[in-house]
């Protein structure tokens, strides 16, 4: 049976089938000197000139890091505050990652759309208190399920009262070191009722590829390929992570888009989503 994803509102934006391609975009991580707000301006400009709905993503903290060293980002406080005055001089929806359980309740407070890391995708605890937010939620699938089992996630959530799921595929393990994209995840995900979200950027990760295995690499160069090739498997919006100068990003440099390179992309997607939706 064909399930039709139920539509998530995300603020002003509705994700879900027969609605425009959503884009989910931002820095890896909220970065300093204006840089966070500078990139959400820009990415207003780029998607006000295509009229692509956009919803503005960074981290507040990157708790999941390959080395105990690296950025993390401005921490709770100070990150609500930054997303604060985004939304005040944007007027963008906004989201950010949920690492612990005792985060949800003041993320939310500011936050639009709440999103489950990866990693923390089968943990029934964080799941029950982003639900309880009653903001929608976004979990990326973890790169160790099949997509078929992260209907078990959109039914914990249900059962927990969420007031909407939004799934994402972001890889699949393979070996060590490398992920893969089976794009036939998103019509399966999609089966659970749950718009799905193809993140581009994280699925060209190299984990732990990089410095000797205290960082992640990344292949940027095939972040265009793999959002082409989501959108003509139907996803329904694309995660992207994107920065002025990715060689010089905090967080994520290897596989984040160049920001300036971010129309051209946009203009192909959208020229494929209206070919497979004559």
């Amino acid at each position: 049976m064909d399930v039709v994803p139920n539509p998530v509102s995300v603020g002003p934006v509705q994700i879900g089938r027969g609605r425009p391609l959503v884009l989910i975009a931002g820095p890896c991580v909220m970065e300093p000197n204006d840089m966070t707000l500078r990139i959400a301006v820009r990415l207003v400009e780029i998607c006000g000139e295509l009229n692509v709905p956009l919803i503005f993503k960074a981290s507040f903290d990157k708790a999941n890091r390959t080395s105990g060293s690296s950025f993390r980002g401005p921490g709770l406080e100070e990150g609500m505050n930054v997303f604060r005055r985004v939304k005040a001089e944007t007027g963008l929806p906004v989201t950010t990652d949920v690492h612990e359980t005792h985060q949800a309740a003041p993320i939310a407070e500011v936050v639009d759309l709440l999103q489950v890391p990866s990693f923390l995708s089968r943990q029934t605890d964080l799941l029950e208190a982003v639900a309880a937010t009653r903001r929608p939620v976004n979990v990326k699938k973890g790169q160790f399920m099949a997509p078929w089992d992260m209907a078990n996630v959109v039914a914990k959530l249900q059962s927990f009262g969420a007031s909407g799921t939004l799934l994402t595929e972001r890889g699949t393990t393979f070996g060590y070191g490398r992920l893969v994209n089976d794009f036939r995840a998103i019509p399966q995900m999609q089966a659970s009722g749950a718009p799905v979200v193809f993140d581009a950027t994280h699925s060209v990760q190299l984990p732990s590829a990089g410095e000797g295995g205290k960082t992640t690499a990344g292949q940027r160069e095939m972040i265009p390929t793999l959002a082409k090739a989501a959108v003509a498997a139907g996803c329904d919006a694309l995660f992207l992570e994107v920065h002025p100068d990715p060689d010089r990003a905090c967080s994520d440099g290897p596989n984040s888009l160049q920001i300036e390179d971010l129309p051209s992309l946009l203009r192909v997607c959208l020229r494929i989503r209206e070919a497979i939706s004559a």
